[in-house]
Parts: structure tokens; sequence; C-alpha cells
């Protein structure tokens, strides 16, 4: 009963980043260090060392080819290692090449990564691993009042992270690959108009960036949020109306929440793959300029 009771205390509990350990960096306060202190251990990072370790351990596994002695054997995959390759093969040929043309292979390991990242971060929040590991967290900080657990990408500070990634993979490649041809781009029309097209461009750049942000944010919070405050009804049902109907109403809100278990497993895939898709249009915008600008020729002339 005191889980229940903490359920219905706050949804927000459950995609709240815990922190077991800061440091201090100085005096100031600011945005970064509140405080002057940063978070060093805390339940969404240890969900993201947990991420790593997964992908380090398994993907090289399931992707590395058989030994069979059987030559066409080996050569076709197998279990999850089909399905690895089934989505590697599908994010370079049907995502990245018709965006990225000859510089695919340059970038699909970034969008490869990416995506992997996202999707086990956000399948580890699915999890319910807050309860069973409270006790272990206690042993090593025993202030703490909560246990591992969580979706680190329903903490801003780390999808605003990844989004950076992108941002500097933008502009980066962009000079990387165009020059100042790159700069150029973004001074379109008349000269007298050119400038402010210009801000615009890159106020537009740092916005696409900013909705990788959000969008990935938003979308893991509203799911936890959304399961938490349904359990929340189990507990005031219990508290208003006795045994009885809240076991009723328990039956339903257990129900209802499998179904949203259900959505949330795919909306952590579709989260996944809509951040690796757009960052690969993104830097497709900033790497691939010639195609567009002959795009729009065979347009004008078409």
């Amino acid at each position: 009963m005191e889980h229940l009771l903490l359920a219905a205390a706050s949804p927000l509990d459950h995609v709240y980043q815990w922190t077991y350990q800061k440091i201090t960096v100085g005096t100031g306060n600011s945005v970064f260090t509140p405080g002057g202190q940063i978070t060093l251990v805390s339940n969404h990072v240890i969900m993201q060392i947990i991420a790593v370790l997964i992908l380090l351990l398994l993907i090289p596994r399931f992707a590395r080819m058989r030994d069979s002695g059987d030559p066409v054997g080996d050569l076709t995959p197998r279990g999850f290692g089909n399905f690895i390759e089934t989505i590697c093969a599908y994010f370079r040929e049907r995502v990245a090449r018709p965006a990225l043309h000859e510089h695919t292979d340059r970038f699909i390991p970034y969008i490869w990564t990416a995506f992997f990242y996202i999707l086990v971060v956000n399948l580890l929040g699915i999890l319910p691993l807050e309860p069973v590991t409270r006790g272990a967290v206690r042993s090593f900080y025993p202030t703490a009042h909560h246990g591992i657990g969580g979706s680190a990408t329903g903490n801003i500070w780390v999808t605003g992270t990844l989004a950076g990634c992108t941002l500097l993979m933008i502009v980066v490649n962009g000079f990387r690959f165009n020059g100042i041809a790159y700069v150029k781009h973004f001074f379109q029309g008349p000269f007298y108009i050119a400038p402010l097209i210009a801000v615009l461009e890159i106020i537009g750049i740092v916005a696409k960036c900013f909705a990788l942000t959000v969008r990935l944010f938003a979308n893991m919070v509203a799911g936890h949020v959304l399961l938490a405050v349904l359990m929340s009804f189990i507990s005031m049902g219990y508290l208003a109306m006795g045994v009885g109907p809240a076991a009723g109403i328990g039956i339903v809100v257990v129900l209802v929440s499998i179904a949203f278990n259900l959505l949330e497993i795919f909306v952590a895939f579709l989260q996944a793959f809509i951040f690796a898709f757009l960052t690969t249009l993104f830097i497709a915008q900033a790497v691939v300029i010639h195609h567009e600008e002959g795009g729009a020729h065979a347009e004008e002339y078409g």
C-alpha cells in the first residue's frame, strides 16, 4: 500500500531525475550548474550507462558472422542478428542513401548509433526497475529514496545533448564538404533581403534541433506520466471508497495499462526512428547542397 500512496503523490516521480551524488564546480549559480554543482550520479546517468553496456555487449555479438563451416549458412543472418541487419539495411538503403547519396557510408554509423542508443534507452525506461533496485541503491547511497529506473530520454538535458550532437554534425560537415559554399547557400534572393534570409536560415537550423529535443522528451514523458496517473486511480479509489471499489478500479486500470504499455513499446521504436530519420535529413541538407540546387533547377526548367 505504501507504493500505491506514493504513486498517488506525484506522477512526475516516474520521470524525475533522482540525484545520488553531486560534485561542486564553483560558487556561481547558473542554468548549467545550479547551486554551483553538477550531477555526477543519478538514475538517468546509470540508465544511460546500462544502455551503452547493452549495445557494446550485444550488438557485436549478434552482428558477428557465424563460423559453422557452412559458407552459405554463415552469410545468412538468423534470429536477433537478422533483426539488426534488417534495420541497418533499411536505414542505409531507404533512409540515408536517397538523401545523402555518395556520403551515405560516411554518416550511416552515426545514424545507426543514434537509433539503437535511443531505442535501448526508451525500452529500458519501460521496465519497472525502480522498486527492485531501491535497496541496492541505498547500499551505496543511504540517503537515496528512489532506485534506478525511468527513461533517460524523459530528461530534456539528455535529449538536448543528443540534438546538440546532430547540430554539430550539421554545421561541421556543412563546412567540411562545401566550404564557403555552405555559407553562401544561406544568402538567397535579392541582395537587399539576403542577410535577413541568412538569419532566418540559421534560426531554422537551431529550431530543427530544438524540435528534435522537445519531440523526443515530450513523447517519453507523456507516456510515463499517463501510466502513473492511471495507477494512482487505484490508491485514490482505495482511500475514497475502500477495498472493494478499488479492486474493481484496479482491474480496469491494469487492463488499460497493459494496452498503454504496448503502445509505449511502439512509441519507443517510433521516436527512435523519427530522431534518426530527421537527423539524416538535416545532415543531408547541409552536406548535399548541389543536389538540392540541381533539383530546384530541374523543377524550374522541367
